[in-house]
């Protein structure tokens, strides 16, 4: 993985910068009018003579100082009466706020923005490369948040995310009521919206999620319906026995929703965001809405415990270029798209794994050689 370098604070441009201006919020929910609006590059804020990073770096909110000095990024929304919020538009470091633009592939004309993406089906895809961040990050103990779509589970890719969450590459999953009724739908039933797994309808399929659904609300909760042997396969039932968290966000559509769902937007972006603050990794999947919010929330960087920067790995697939540029349009712009049906980018991810394993295993932990950086 690709390291990032700290900037050199000792170079005249940023000895010489003035301390940062905080500006008293003037109403809960609103910022100063010259408030200083965030990116997902690492940002650094001089304060009392020295530079810092905030904490729970992401795009599109305030910088804050808290009662005891803390220095954190913080949503409007979050934002209460008082609150000392950064002002200023400059992100040189003229202003005690430097946006590193440099770092993890940022744009080269040295400025975040939106709009600007370059991705083609034509592109390879490393899946050496893939296989090596993944289990890299398991075995370190890193956080890998995986994003997915209903897709998924119609693709006839849900036995592989099965496999990936018990041999644990999974550290959170972040879906949409959908992924969940339709998964389990088709551990009850054997369908998903009424198709059979050769892409067949059946007769009265079109109400199946809704009895899916219905089953689970009867049980009381998702876990509840694993533990009286409802749900006996598939996603939801990896997660649940593997104890791997889950945010479910519902959508408008009145099916139930799930137990457990989340039907309040704000609501379900905290939830998420609990996820994505400790994310190494984000692995995207056949999903535009969910991919983009994550997306928003994420950090193109993150912050090792001894201080230092890398890139954080940031992969999107989804079978049309669109979704993929929509991710990175809208400023998520170390993301790697994968423009392949979600069937095929699971069965060929899981392959890859498989093999780095099997080789690993047959090899002595001191013969091994080091991970690819990228």
């Amino acid at each position: 993985m690709t390291a990032i370098p700290h900037p050199d604070f000792s170079a005249p441009r940023f000895t010489g910068a003035p301390d940062a201006r905080f500006v008293p919020a003037p109403a809960d929910g609103v910022l100063p009018e010259d408030f200083f609006s965030t990116t997902n590059l690492p940002t650094y804020v001089r304060i009392a003579g020295a530079w810092r990073l905030p904490r729970e770096p992401r795009m599109d909110s305030a910088l804050v100082i808290d009662k005891s000095g803390e220095l954190w990024v913080r949503e409007m929304r979050r934002v209460r009466a008082g609150d000392l919020i950064a002002v200023g538009k400059k992100e040189d470091g003229s202003e005690g706020i430097f946006v590193h633009t440099e770092a993890a592939g940022s744009h080269s004309d040295g400025e975040f923005k939106f709009m600007a993406s370059e991705v083609s089906r034509e592109k390879p895809v490393d899946y050496v490369h893939l296989a090596q961040l993944l289990i890299e990050q398991r075995d370190r103990g890193g956080y890998v948040v995986w994003v997915t779509g209903p897709a998924l589970v119609h693709s006839r890719a849900r036995a592989d995310m099965v496999w990936f969450i018990r041999n644990g590459f999974v550290s959170a999953l972040l879906a949409g009521n959908a992924v969940a009724v339709h998964d389990i739908e088709a551990s009850i039933f054997g369908t998903t919206l009424g198709m059979t797994g050769s892409g067949e309808s059946t007769v009265g399929g079109h109400g199946l999620h809704m009895r899916a659904i219905n089953k689970v609300r009867a049980a009381g909760s998702i876990e509840g319906a694993v533990e009286n042997g409802v749900i006996t396969d598939g996603i939801m039932h990896a997660c649940v026995q593997k104890r791997v968290p889950y945010v479910l966000c519902g959508s408008i559509r009145d099916d139930g929703p799930l137990p457990g769902v989340y039907t309040d937007t704000a609501v379900a972006q905290d939830a998420m965001k609990a996820h994505t603050t400790k994310a190494t990794m984000a692995v995207m999947i056949a999903t535009a809405l969910h991919a983009i919010a994550t997306g928003n929330m994420l950090p193109a960087f993150v912050t090792e415990p001894d201080g230092t920067l890398r890139e954080m790995p940031t992969i999107c697939v989804d079978s049309a270029e669109f979704v993929v540029s929509k991710l990175k349009d809208r400023g998520t712009h170390q993301a790697f798209g994968v423009v392949t049906n979600a069937q095929d980018f699971m069965h060929i991810l899981r392959l890859f794994v498989e093999r780095e394993l099997d080789g690993r295993s047959a090899v002595p932990a001191s013969a091994r050689p080091a991970a690819v950086a990228r």
